[in-house]
């Protein structure tokens, strides 16, 4: 079965930010991507402050700033090794400041990442590379901190009988 990205990006007459921005999760959050650079070495997304992302408290909710942010690494990475199933495996977020703005998703890939997690790939099929990421509000101060590890495996890859979902008593 396909995915609703793999049908926005059927639609070439789109640029690729706008493919993103359309991709419906996104395109309900109102994210707005500010730079993307072909290879996805570098993107800079605008997470709007809004009704539906505001808080009690008035701050932007922690669960709408870690849905953007899941996925970047992982696009990036496919965008980078085609061929190869890539997924999140661990998103970690330390929030330093409150968000009372509207944030900006700033990711980038570094080329010794990219070197790294292809040595990786051609010596053992497989690679579960880390990315920096980070949040900044209106004020240039940093919001929030990511972690975020992506699996990167060979495209008929199953996952060892102790790590099975289907396996995990809830």
């Amino acid at each position: 079965m396909r995915s609703n990205m793999h049908l926005i990006n059927k639609l070439s007459f789109l640029s690729a930010p706008r493919r993103f921005e359309l991709y419906p999760p996104f395109f309900l959050m109102r994210v707005k991507i500010i730079t993307l650079t072909d290879d996805w070495s570098s993107a800079r997304i605008r997470l709007p402050l809004n009704w539906a992302s505001r808080n009690a408290a008035g701050n932007m909710y922690g669960g709408y700033q870690a849905s953007l942010a899941d996925p970047i690494p992982a696009i990036a990475c496919m965008h980078r090794f085609p061929g190869y199933r890539v997924a999140t495996r661990k998103l970690e977020l330390d929030f330093i400041r409150t968000g009372n703005s509207d944030l900006i998703l700033q990711f980038d890939f570094p080329a010794e990442t990219g070197t790294a997690i292809s040595d990786e790939l051609d010596r053992h099929g497989r690679a579960t590379p880390c990315f920096d990421l980070q949040y900044l509000r209106a004020d240039g101060k940093v919001c929030t901190r990511i972690k975020n590890s992506v699996a990167i495996r060979p495209a008929g890859y199953v996952a060892p009988h102790e790590h099975r979902e289907s396996d995990i008593d809830y």
